[in-house]
């Protein structure tokens, strides 16, 4: 049980380990941030030397419920609270948005949010679920980012591919004007329809590439090759990995229906890329699983790049 995850809230049933707040049915954003335990504020102040001489061009992020340093940062850094994170995505998402996880990280140096948008598609006959991703550092380390990711309902499967024709992420760091580029966030995030609309298109094109299994072979070696001069342990992990990966995509029961195309290869690599455990599992593996979620996965995008190569 990854001790980087400080507190959480999850919709019926935890998405990693356990731990958080469980709750039967989506939230308003209130209520989402109190069971979330990301009610508090984070406060900037001075830093100083043991001899009381302050350090100029910096200060700390603190948070004031127990007076924790999140992080250093410079005199430009500008704190996103977290209700301003939940306000800026009910703002962007409108009335009824309704918020499904939410969690700090690292003992509150990141938090994020996801909330389900409204819109359902059908998409070949699959029902993908859009959600959008808000994730936030307090300690300097990283910027604001918000991303929309499919997720394929049956499985639960992330289907955020990299598309050229589309965008899906945004990001700013905590300098500046902050308020103005939440707005030109908001501007870009309402692109989500056009962004679902080229993922169809695209899952079209994946079920037009029709794949011998002989390909399907050849492309998980790719994916997961061989080291030179493997070791004997080395070589037996990674064919272990390979065949959990040729399972899932001969094997998948809610794969059984689809053809043996691209689209049934790219879920294929989403399961195991999402849902396998590892060989060995750090205290960071679910942290950066999820933030994976938010970036894109490249496994994911690395399958998608040789399905498109051999169209």
């Amino acid at each position: 049980m990854p001790a980087n995850v400080e507190s959480m809230l999850f919709i019926r049933e935890a998405p990693w380990h356990g731990l958080g707040q469980s709750v039967e049915q989506a939230l308003h954003s209130g209520d989402a941030l109190r069971l979330a335990g990301l009610d508090w504020t984070v406060n900037q102040k001075p830093i100083q030397t043991f001899d009381n001489i302050n350090i100029t061009g910096y200060k700390a992020n603190i948070r004031e419920s127990d007076n924790r340093v999140l992080g250093v940062v410079t005199d430009r850094y500008k704190v996103v609270q977290n209700h301003e994170a939940f306000a800026f995505t009910d703002e962007l998402l409108g009335e009824g948005v309704r918020y499904e996880t939410a969690g700090s990280l690292q003992n509150g140096k990141k938090v994020w949010l996801l909330a389900k948008l409204p819109e359902n598609y059908i998409i070949s006959g699959d029902r993908i679920s859009p959600y959008l991703v808000f994730s936030n550092s307090h300690d300097g380390s990283g910027s604001i980012k918000v991303a929309i990711t499919p997720i394929r309902v049956v499985c639960q499967n992330t289907l955020n591919l990299a598309l050229r024709s589309a965008k899906r992420m945004w990001g700013t760091i905590h300098t500046g004007d902050i308020k103005s580029k939440l707005e030109e966030a908001k501007k870009t995030l309402l692109l989500a329809q056009s962004y679902m609309d080229k993922l169809g298109t695209e899952i079209d094109q994946l079920h037009r590439i029709k794949l011998p299994d002989h390909k399907i072979m050849e492309y998980i070696d790719l994916l997961l090759p061989m080291p030179d001069n493997a070791s004997r342990t080395q070589e037996k992990n990674i064919q272990q990995l390979r065949s959990d990966m040729k399972m899932r995509y001969f094997e998948a029961p809610d794969l059984s229906h689809v053809g043996k195309n691209g689209y049934r290869f790219i879920n294929a690599v989403s399961d195991f890329a999402t849902h396998a455990k590892p060989l060995r599992e750090t205290t960071s593996y679910k942290e950066n699983l999820f933030l994976k979620t938010i970036e894109g996965n490249p496994l994911i995008d690395k399958a998608h790049e040789i399905l498109l190569a051999s169209a």
